[in-house]
């Protein structure tokens, strides 16, 4: 059997196995909690003077998505706003000067006055270190009742009982909520996931999303992909969930860096079939960076 026939064949095997294992018995909600995504963002523009500087939408009464404008910076990060029994977890603060303490302060005071609760401690943690997703730390730093977890592999080992740096498990209760941590380096060293079990959502920061991966260290980021898709086996995923959007809408085709109004973006929820996807295009590729474009996302190979 030739090489190419027998990779596909492999490829599709893999594909159906991991699809198999995507199933419930009833179409019935799977057992989580529901949630809705927005069918569009604001994103920046036409008139920014129109616009506020964060869009915040609630996904359900314990899960709220918090985007910063493109009229406050480029882009225009994804964060992540989760509630338990007995905490709460911020994922990511923000880019250039976002003022994420005050929005967060909004957010959490609107879900204490609705749970008739007077207070609640926060855990902040990010899905990498870089500054497009830290610039909001010194809002948190030093703060009450908030715990911040520097974006840095031993300090998340810490905080979230990771045994062996980047093969096991970690994970935070947030009191009738888990989630689990998964290290995920190669866009950053200190790149990880977020599973939410109790809506399926997989958080995945800037090594899955609609647009350009920039992979640092190409055959970490390869191993941390497919560790992703060992761990969702047999879990459900209603959702995949990055922390930008840089495609448009129209698939092979994004929007250039530094665009602030993208009114015809992707989508910014993606599916278990675009991990799939992502991990056999870096298994078709091996140890061969190069730069390739997907219908959502474009493999962007960088020096570390």
């Amino acid at each position: 059997m030739p090489t190419s026939t027998f990779v596909r064949l492999s490829a599709a095997l893999t594909l159906c196995a991991a699809l198999a294992c995507a199933q419930a018995p009833e179409p019935d909600g799977a057992g989580v909690e529901p949630g809705v995504l927005p069918a569009k963002w604001a994103t920046g523009g036409p008139n920014c003077k129109e616009l506020p500087d964060w869009e915040v939408h609630e996904c359900n009464p314990d899960f709220y998505i918090l985007r910063q404008s493109g009229c406050t910076h480029y882009e225009k990060p994804f964060l992540y706003l989760l509630f338990g029994k007995d905490k709460a977890l911020l994922i990511d603060t923000g880019a250039g000067k976002p003022g994420t303490g005050a929005i967060v302060s909004q957010v959490l005071k609107r879900w204490l006055e609705r749970a008739g609760r007077p207070s609640i401690p926060l855990v902040v943690s990010h899905s990498h270190s870089h500054g497009d997703h830290t610039a909001g730390d010194k809002d948190f730093a030093g703060k009450p009742a908030v715990e911040l977890v520097k974006a840095d592999p031993a300090a998340l080992q810490k905080a979230f009982g990771i045994g062996t740096w980047p093969s096991d498990i970690g994970g935070i209760d947030l009191g009738d909520r888990l989630i689990d941590v998964l290290p995920i380096p190669g866009h950053d060293k200190a790149s990880v996931a977020y599973y939410d079990r109790k809506t399926g959502v997989l958080l995945t920061g800037d090594s899955l999303y609609p647009g350009r991966l920039y992979i640092r260290d190409w055959e970490a980021f390869a191993e941390s992909t497919a560790r992703m898709v060992g761990f969702i086996d047999g879990k459900i995923v209603t959702h995949i969930l990055g922390a930008h959007v840089e495609q448009r809408a129209q698939p092979y085709l994004d929007y250039v860096v530094r665009t602030a109004y993208q009114p015809e973006e992707h989508a910014l929820g993606l599916s278990r079939a675009h991990l799939l996807e992502l991990d056999l295009a870096l298994k078709a590729l091996g140890n061969k960076p190069r730069k390739v474009a997907y219908p959502s996302f474009t493999l962007w190979p960088r020096e570390p």
